[in-house]
């Protein structure tokens, strides 16, 4: 995650690190799926950087997913952290066009907050 100045980047870290623990284990066998977050600082589609999310094997990692993730999402910095943290509703931000979801509907709708976890400080 090194050399990103997404503010993302440290979320998904912390999630990264989050994966090791006993609570990460859990989490990958609950819902064992894999997703590519596509992030932009600013602007959907501009600059983005690629991040993958994968609950199959318990691991996060940057660039993009070797194969077919289950679900693509694309949105920016701001967002993403909103969504992350609880502030905005998945669903909301898909109606309003601030997340944009290639894939599996069902897969992406086990994309919840709740599989992040909780930033000590972000």
């Amino acid at each position: 995650m090194d050399g990103s100045s997404l503010k993302s980047a440290q979320l998904l870290e912390q999630m990264r690190l989050h994966m090791a623990t006993d609570a990460g284990k859990k989490l990958s066998k609950k819902v064992g799926l894999i997703y590519q977050l596509n992030i932009a600082p600013k602007k959907l589609g501009v600059d983005e950087e690629i991040f993958v999310v994968d609950l199959k094997k318990g691991e996060v990692t940057k660039g993009p997913y070797e194969g077919k993730p289950d679900a693509t999402f694309s949105f920016t910095d701001a967002d993403f952290l909103s969504i992350a943290t609880g502030k905005m509703n998945p669903q909301i931000a898909f109606i309003r066009g601030a997340i944009k979801i290639k894939g599996s509907i069902s897969a992406a709708q086990k994309f919840t907050p709740d599989i992040f976890p909780k930033p000590s400080k972000l």
